[in-house]
């Protein structure tokens, strides 16, 4: 029995082969914490417990993609209990992975250590699907960006896929002294009662090993889009929604429940923290601009 506590969320995993740092996911390490009796868990993933689809009622198919990086088919139902998130490995269609968290429980049982080989790849993948809602069950959303801290506060550059995001915090932390790399795929993001925006690190952060168990106050949030000139812009409300939502988990964008929460946590979000639009060239003077904009420099 192993827990990890992700941006406040403590995640305990529950099952033989418990210890994800020794089954090969360094990244979950920095997260790692002794289960403690004065703090219950948030969310407990059993998952070595076999299983198959066919137990599961499935209502509707809310979501199904193309995992290319496992060769793999994946889909994100609603049964009657919960969600069901099922893997289907192209060479093994025959075992497919699968979680299933149960609907507002702290519960998530799934088959993914019951396979002789663990794909780590699958396993991480899917805990960050179950764990989503389980941050959005906590008021928290994981949100695909590269984040930046800079004076003491995080900056999150979001982006369509290679519109530049890691490029653009790697030109920070060239040309931009103190600058430096909290997460680069997806932390988490909450806005806290009575208080600020925060971004927190995680485990998953794409191809950049960056796994920091650190938070930070968000100072902005800047949406990218390559250009022929370097170029920034505050948004209103409406565009700031519009900047942010299609970076929150796409696989959860059919599900009316998770979809309601996630606006709801982007308007306390924006409410709060300035949305920016760059318009950028991938150098150091869009860095620069989009540096001295938001710290007023």
């Amino acid at each position: 029995m192993n827990d990890y506590v992700i941006a406040d969320l403590r995640i305990r995993i529950e099952a033989t082969n418990s210890d994800l740092v020794s089954l090969g996911l360094k990244g979950f390490k920095p997260f790692e914490r002794e289960p403690d009796a004065n703090h219950a868990p948030d969310c407990i993933m059993t998952l070595d417990r076999s299983c198959s689809t066919e137990e599961f009622h499935i209502n509707s198919v809310l979501s199904t993609f193309d995992f290319a990086e496992a060769e793999a088919d994946c889909t994100l139902s609603a049964t009657d209990t919960g969600h069901l998130f099922c893997i289907v490995r192209r060479a093994q269609p025959d075992a497919p992975i699968i979680f299933h968290k149960e609907l507002a429980s702290k519960h998530v049982t799934g088959n993914a250590l019951c396979h002789a080989e663990v794909d780590l790849s699958l396993l991480r993948f899917g805990i960050w699907i179950m764990a989503g809602i389980a941050f959005i069950e906590n008021d928290a959303i994981a949100i695909h960006s590269s984040t930046i801290v800079y004076r003491g506060g995080a900056v999150l550059f979001l982006g369509e896929s290679g519109t530049g995001k890691s490029t653009h915090t790697r030109l920070w932390r060239e040309h931009i002294e103190g600058a430096r790399l909290l997460n680069d795929d997806s932390p988490v993001i909450r806005h806290i009662d009575g208080g600020s925006a925060v971004a927190y690190g995680s485990p998953w952060s794409g191809k950049t090993p960056c796994y920091k168990d650190e938070h930070y106050p968000i100072r902005a949030i800047c949406r990218l889009s390559q250009a022929p000139h370097n170029r920034i812009r505050r948004l209103s409300a409406i565009e700031a929604i519009g900047a942010l939502l299609p970076s929150c988990p796409p696989a959860f964008a059919h599900d009316t429940a998770l979809q309601d929460a996630i606006c709801a946590i982007i308007g306390r979000v924006i409410s709060s923290v300035p949305i920016y639009r760059l318009e950028c060239l991938p150098d150091a003077d869009a860095a620069r601009l989009s540096c001295r904009t938001i710290f007023a420099e």
